[in-house]
């Protein structure tokens, strides 16, 4: 089972190593073809394309890291480490966005010609490199390899839209495309960013996970045979995906270990059905006082 699960672990960093060094290379390639093409729609989906390098880099080595197992300085382990890659990414994209909409309003009012025979052909060729990366991904079984699969199926999206409009300025002589085309990606851009930094920052917080409902779980901890009442009731999430969850629960004093170990195993049980993978669990006796109860 352990060779299995190492077996799968190295399929999925595999996956994001040739995805990476995919999608770099294609950006290096847009970055000098937008300059070439004066086109700042593919300018600014280069930058897009580079923040997707970086993220699939980061993506790649939190991928590796979160193998690693709890040690001396982080007693959880690492998985919390790739919500610093989510955070860098987005203060990367934010950066250029803001630089592609700065660039983008003049052309918008003083449109420059732009190469449309060349934007096809990188339009083309985006979609291919993006989505035989997708592709790639998609065989991977991990969240990371999914939610990564997703972030460069909107790519692909993007490539589809700049292929459209260098179609259209083929037959027609309306440069200002290029531009409008450019300010919304840039927003699209922004607006994924807001959500996941969101997301990052709520898991950095500490917030309750999304999906979670806190007074749900008690109330189904308290229907639990010889659990009085529920208290000092804690929920957060390591990493978006690994759920981590403190409790008190008041039984009759009168219970024997063998008791309590087996309504520790049924709390666990309740607990798994709702993605809570780590469980702390304090026992107390009715006569017992907690400060921590009214908190």
């Amino acid at each position: 089972m352990g060779h299995h699960h190492g077996h799968d672990h190295d399929h999925s960093v595999s996956n994001i190593k040739v995805a990476f060094f995919l999608n770099l290379g294609f950006t290096l390639i847009e970055i000098i073809g937008g300059i070439y093409t004066n086109s700042l729609a593919i300018l600014s989906d280069a930058l897009h394309d580079l923040g997707d390098s970086l993220s699939l880099g980061l993506s790649w080595y939190f991928q590796k890291l979160s193998g690693r197992k709890r040690d001396q300085s982080f007693s959880y382990g690492y998985k919390r480490f790739s919500l610093m890659g989510a955070v860098i990414n987005s203060i990367v994209l934010i950066i250029g966005s803001i630089f592609i909409i700065r660039e983008a309003i003049p052309r918008i009012i003083q449109p420059e010609s732009v190469n449309s025979q060349g934007m096809l052909i990188l339009a083309i060729f985006g979609i291919l490199v993006n989505g035989a990366a997708v592709l790639k991904l998609r065989k991977g079984d991990s969240i990371n390899e999914r939610v990564v699969s997703l972030h460069l199926l909107e790519d692909v999206l993007g490539w589809v839209a700049v292929l459209i409009a260098s179609i259209v300025m083929i037959f027609t002589d309306v440069p200002v495309l290029d531009p409008i085309l450019s300010l919304l990606i840039a927003l699209y851009v922004l607006f994924n960013v807001y959500k996941n930094l969101k997301t990052s920052l709520k898991i950095i917080l500490q917030g309750i996970p999304e999906n979670a409902n806190i007074n749900g779980i008690k109330t189904k901890l308290e229907s639990i045979e010889d659990i009085l009442n529920v208290h000092d009731i804690h929920l957060w999430s390591l990493d978006g995906h690994y759920h981590i969850l403190t409790v008190h629960l008041v039984v009759p004093g009168t219970k024997s270990m063998d008791a309590l170990v087996s309504i520790k195993q049924e709390v666990k049980s309740c607990l798994s059905k709702e993605n809570i993978k780590h469980v702390t669990i304090e026992f107390e006796t009715e006569e017992e006082y907690c400060e921590l109860e009214d908190c």
